[in-house]
C-alpha cells in the first residue's frame, strides 16, 4: 500500500512539475542575444517606450509575415519584440521615425539568459571588476569567460566590444545595475553577441560554457561547452546533477542546436550509468524529460566536424513527502565504454536503447 501511494505521489508530482517547468526561472531567454525570446512585450520599454508595429503589417520592411509566413524567428500576427535577424537583442519596428530610424531595441527585463548577471556602470575608480584584463579584436563572450575561468575568477565582464575584465562577486556591490540597452555594443569577434558599451560592462558567471561541472541546487541551467559560442570539436563533457532528497528530476531543453547524428547529448542514471534519454541532430528533445531519482549525469560528445550552437537545459528537482523507498525505473541500455583515440573518440554501447519521456 505504501509503495502504491509513493508511486501515485511521484506521478502526480511529475505532472505538476511538467506543467511549470518552463516557468521555473525568472527569465524568458536562454541565449545571449535573446534570439529565443517568445514573450509578449510589445513596446520598446515598459516605462515610456514606443509601441511596436505588428509583424503582419510591416510589408515595407525586410521582416514581415509575408516574407516569413511560417513563424520563422517568432514572427506572426502580433507586435511582440523579436530578434529574427540575430541582432544583439530583441527589437521591433516603430511608427515614429526618428532620423530615418524605423526600429528600436526592446529593453526586456525578463529576457536575460541565466549566467548573464546584468549591465553595470564602469566608473573606472574603482573599476567594476578589479582582476585581470585583456583586449582583443576577436572578443566574444565565451573567450572572455574562458580567460577569466582559467585564472579562477567567478565573473567575466566585457566592455566596448573588445575589452575583457575579470573579478569576483564582492566587486559588484559598489556598482548599480543599468538597462540592458547600455550594453548592446557588438562583440568584435561575433556581431550577434552583446559585449558591453562605452563605460558599461556586461557581466557573466564564468560557469557558463564550461565542459563539465557539478550541480546540487534544487534547480539550475546547464549550457553546452563554449556557449554562447559554437561548441568546439572533439568535446567529451560530463555534468553531475545531484539534488539530495529529490524523487524525480525534470529536464527541459529550452534551446537545442546539434549539428548531426554523431554529436549527442545523453541523460544517464547517476547510480547505474544506464542511459535514460539520448538526443542528436536528427532526434532533438521535444518534451520535458523526467528521470526518477536524485542523481543524473548529463553527457555531451562532439566529433571533429560540423560544430553548432549547442544547447541550454534547465533542470528542477521534485520532492515527495513520504518515507518509503522511491521507485527507480530500470533501463536496458548502459553507457559502458568511451575511449579517447588518436583519430577521434570511439563510443561503444551495449544492449537496447530505452527512452523515457513524458
Amino acid at each position: 500500500m505504501d509503495s502504491f501511494l509513493t508511486i501515485t505521489a511521484a506521478i502526480l508530482l511529475v505532472g505538476s512539475l511538467s506543467s511549470t517547468a518552463s516557468r521555473q526561472f525568472d527569465t524568458e531567454c536562454y541565449t545571449a542575444n535573446g534570439e529565443d525570446y517568445r514573450g509578449c512585450q510589445n513596446q520598446t520599454s515598459l516605462l515610456g517606450g514606443k509601441p511596436c508595429l505588428f509583424w503582419n503589417e510591416t510589408f515595407q520592411h525586410p521582416y514581415n509575415t509575408l516574407k516569413y509566413p511560417n513563424g520563422e524567428g517568432g514572427l506572426g500576427s502580433h507586435n511582440y519584440c523579436r530578434n529574427p535577424d540575430g541582432d544583439v537583442q530583441p527589437w521591433c519596428y516603430i511608427a515614429d521615425h526618428e532620423d530615418g530610424i524605423y526600429w528600436r531595441y526592446c529593453d526586456i527585463p525578463t529576457c536575460q539568459m541565466p549566467g548573464n548577471l546584468g549591465c553595470f556602470k564602469d566608473s573606472g575608480d574603482p573599476p567594476t571588476l578589479t582582476g585581470s584584463s585583456q583586449t582583443s579584436n576577436k572578443l566574444t563572450i565565451q573567450n572572455c569567460i574562458s580567460f577569466c575561468r582559467k585564472q579562477r575568477y567567478t565573473l567575466a565582464g566585457m566592455e566596448s566590444g573588445y575589452a575583457c575584465f575579470c573579478g569576483n562577486d564582492l566587486d559588484l556591490r559598489r556598482h548599480g545595475k543599468a538597462p540592458s540597452m547600455e550594453c548592446n555594443h557588438v562583440c568584435f569577434g561575433d556581431h550577434t553577441q552583446p559585449c558591453g558599451g562605452d563605460g558599461w560592462v556586461i557581466v557573466f558567471d564564468t560557469r557558463v560554457g564550461a565542459c563539465g561541472g557539478n550541480y546540487s541546487a534544487p534547480s539550475g541551467v546547464v549550457y553546452s561547452p563554449d556557449f554562447p559560442d559554437k561548441y568546439g570539436a572533439g568535446k567529451v563533457c560530463y555534468w553531475t546533477v545531484q539534488v539530495p532528497g529529490a524523487s524525480v528530476i525534470l529536464f527541459n531543453f529550452t534551446f537545442f542546436d546539434i549539428s548531426d547524428q554523431t554529436d549527442m547529448v545523453e541523460l544517464l542514471d547517476g547510480y547505474t550509468n544506464q542511459v535514460v534519454a539520448r538526443f542528436d541532430g536528427r532526434t532533438p528533445p521535444r518534451e520535458v524529460v523526467n528521470v526518477t531519482g536524485d542523481f543524473v549525469i548529463l553527457y555531451f560528445y562532439s566529433d571533429r566536424t560540423n560544430q553548432a550552437q549547442g544547447f541550454a537545459v534547465t533542470y528542477q528537482g521534485g520532492f515527495t513527502h513520504t518515507h518509503t523507498h522511491t521507485h527507480r525505473q530500470t533501463h536496458t541500455q548502459t553507457h559502458t565504454d568511451r575511449t579517447n583515440q588518436t583519430q577521434g573518440f570511439a563510443v561503444t554501447y551495449q544492449g537496447k536503447r530505452h527512452v523515457d519521456m513524458l
